[in-house]
């Protein structure tokens, strides 16, 4: 009994053995094909690999990167884009300033990165205040325009400052695609109005305003304006008219009462 146990026991680390050698034999020419595989591409084009990191879908613009999205990968360096990112927390968590295949190498140049920097002119403040689209000429306004500010509350609207000039939008800051509307607009202006202005757009609601530059003049007949010396004579003529027009219209209502035919005014003049 012992003896056929022995030989069972003999049997099975026989095998165990045996398929680690064939484990072994196994790694070893898939290291091997591997191996091969690298030369020949370091052959082919040169130079080292390195590990990457690589999108595993497509990403859209404006979206932030998750751990999900990505995958490690070893890539040939002489072919990666200029800025690739090796390491996965150097993108994970980052927004992207344009989209990504599947497959894509990711790049710094590829993560959206805000603009610090602002040209504020000389002698003003820049302050940034909420407004909307609607609030916005509809989203229009953008940097470098002249806008009017109002503040309005329940009970009455006021213009609180007038020719501002818009330094930054929430639509226009260095390549944002992931904006779809005005959340902010940063404005250019003296230190004296930014208490008052800071005071209103936390209590009211402020509205932006694009004035065109130009002031047509009203016509002289939109405007009811006459040439001097002649005022007296036009208002002479406009009554007269007024009256001969209400003289025909009586002739004509009494012709249909009586049937009859009336001699016209001029006739009887």
């Amino acid at each position: 009994m012992n003896l056929k146990v022995n030989k069972s026991l003999l049997a099975g680390a026989i095998s165990a053995l045996l398929c680690a050698m064939c484990l072994a034999l196994y790694l070893t020419q898939v290291n091997g094909e591997v191996e091969r595989a690298r030369a020949e591409a370091l052959a082919r084009y040169g130079g080292e690999q390195l590990e990457v990191v690589v999108a595993n879908r497509d990403i859209a613009a404006g979206e932030v990167v998750g751990d999900s999205m990505v995958d490690t990968k070893m890539w040939i360096a002489d072919l990666l884009p200029e800025g690739a990112i090796t390491e996965r927390a150097d993108v994970v968590g980052k927004k992207l300033g344009s989209s990504v295949l599947s497959g894509e190498v990711l790049s710094s140049k590829r993560l959206y990165e805000a603009s610090s920097s602002l040209d504020i002119p000389l002698g003003l403040t820049a302050v940034s205040v909420p407004v909307r689209d609607v609030q916005a000429v509809g989203g229009a306004v953008e940097p470098g325009m002249t806008v009017d500010v109002y503040a309005t509350g329940p009970t009455s609207t006021t213009r609180l400052i007038e020719g501002v000039l818009v330094l930054a939008t929430s639509m226009a800051v260095a390549d944002s695609p992931s904006a779809t509307s005005v959340s902010w607009i940063t404005l250019a202006v003296d230190p004296s109005s930014v208490a008052e202005l800071v005071a209103a757009a936390q209590n009211l609601e402020l509205y932006l305003t694009l004035p065109n530059g130009v002031v047509e003049s009203p016509s002289d007949e939109a405007s009811g304006t006459v040439e001097d010396g002649e005022d007296g004579a036009s208002d002479v003529g406009i009554q007269a008219d007024a009256e001969d027009a209400q003289a025909d219209a009586e002739g004509a209502q009494a012709q249909e009462a009586s049937g009859g035919t009336e001699p016209s005014r001029e006739e009887e003049l």
